[in-house]
């Protein structure tokens, strides 16, 4: 039997992070600070961070603005990137509106070609992104890319970016990453302590909150709160343990999570763009060469769009074990090919683990609901 009490309201402040986040990026606006607009993890924050910056994720999680973007971009295309095309063009996400440059990164040529129609509305700077991850002149050239766009950004915005800003930026992420971890760690707790929704709303929170330190402190009373009320007794009835892996989730994309949870799963693990694929590694603040650490950094990002993409098995075989992962549910939005093709490699490396598989494809509409509750039921009897 559930026995945890009252928990879900302390997860309110950061499930209103995205709309509180339209006022404060208005009045961050109106004191002339910079607002620099992503849609990717693989962009170093560290680098706006460093020039006093605000970095906001832009919208891309609901089929709102799908139909404008189609009049331009071909149907059979993924939804994030129309949903993100659409929301830019129609001015209909704030983030976006008040953003003054976007950093894009060539993750895939979907992206890319989209970058080169939203250049025509909004200034835009396109990171080159190496493909293989362990080679040194992948490095070498993700290094130089980063420090081309520290040279774009002091251009754009008529300023100097000093190393001591960004070691300081460095630290600061470093920190909030650490307290991101702390939190999301609290999936390896059994009897569960929170639900997977309730693990998503603060990652997914945590990303509209402008002021790093803030959201620290934030992140840390929550961590300390929760286990301080599992403790005494405040926890949740042990259910079939679930890592989601795939395609970002977020926004109506939660409707898998719902899924999972409303059919007797919990998730207790997010390896996706918004969870720990881009949480999990810190910048090496012991590197003297501040632009190679950040680029080790963001080069060992899991996504798809690596090959060799060891890095997301490695993440995903530690979790398994850290984590007590009873099955895996890989989501892949439709048309994202690079994550369609590597469910094969993904399906083969949990099924060696002979850990129950399912890969998941939708887009970004409510339609198929009930035959997601359908499969996911199935799928969760079976384990």
């Amino acid at each position: 039997m559930e026995v945890r009490k009252e928990l879900p309201k302390i997860f309110e402040g950061f499930s209103e992070a995205r709309r509180e986040g339209f006022i404060k990026i208005k009045a961050y606006k109106d004191t002339d600070k910079p607002v620099i607009g992503t849609f990717c993890t693989f962009l170093p924050q560290e680098l706006p961070l460093a020039m006093g910056a605000a970095t906001v994720s832009l919208c891309a999680t609901s089929d709102e603005t799908i139909g404008e973007a189609e009049k331009e971009l071909p149907r059979n295309l993924c939804p994030l990137i129309k949903s993100s095309y659409g929301f830019g063009k129609t001015d209909k996400c704030p983030y976006f509106y008040f953003s003054d440059m976007i950093i894009g990164e060539t993750t895939c040529d979907g992206k890319r070609k989209m970058f080169e129609l939203m250049g025509e509305f909004k200034p835009v700077h396109v990171m080159k992104l190496p493909n293989d991850p362990s080679s040194k002149r992948s490095l070498k050239m993700w290094k130089d890319e980063i420090v081309k766009l520290k040279e774009v950004l002091e251009e754009q915005f008529n300023l100097e970016i000093k190393e001591k800003d960004i070691k300081n930026a460095i630290h600061l992420k470093n920190k909030e990453r650490k307290a991101l971890k702390e939190f999301y760690s609290l999936g390896k707790l059994d009897p569960p302590a929170i639900t997977g929704k309730e693990m998503l709303k603060v990652l997914y929170g945590s990303t509209f909150k402008i002021d790093k330190e803030q959201n620290i402190e934030d992140i840390e009373k929550l961590t300390d709160k929760i286990k301080k009320q599992y403790q005494s007794g405040n926890k949740l009835k042990q259910k079939p343990r679930i890592l989601v892996t795939g395609c970002p989730i977020g926004g109506v994309t939660e409707k898998v999570v719902e899924a999972i949870e409303q059919n007797d799963g919990i998730v207790v693990y997010y390896e996706n763009c918004m969870g720990a694929k881009a949480i999990e590694g810190l910048v090496d603040e012991n590197n003297p060469d501040i632009y190679e650490a950040l680029a080790d950094k963001y080069i060992k990002i899991g996504c798809s769009c690596m090959s060799p993409n060891h890095y997301r098995l490695d993440m995903l075989n530690k979790a398994i074990e850290e984590y007590k992962v009873d099955a895996v549910v890989d989501v892949v939005l439709q048309a994202c090919h690079t994550y369609a093709i590597e469910t094969t490699s993904i399906k083969k490396f949990v099924k060696a683990k002979n850990i129950p598989y399912i890969s998941v494809e939708t887009d970004y509409s409510t339609a198929d609901i009930e035959q997601l509750n359908t499969r996911i039921t199935a799928f969760i009897e079976m384990i």
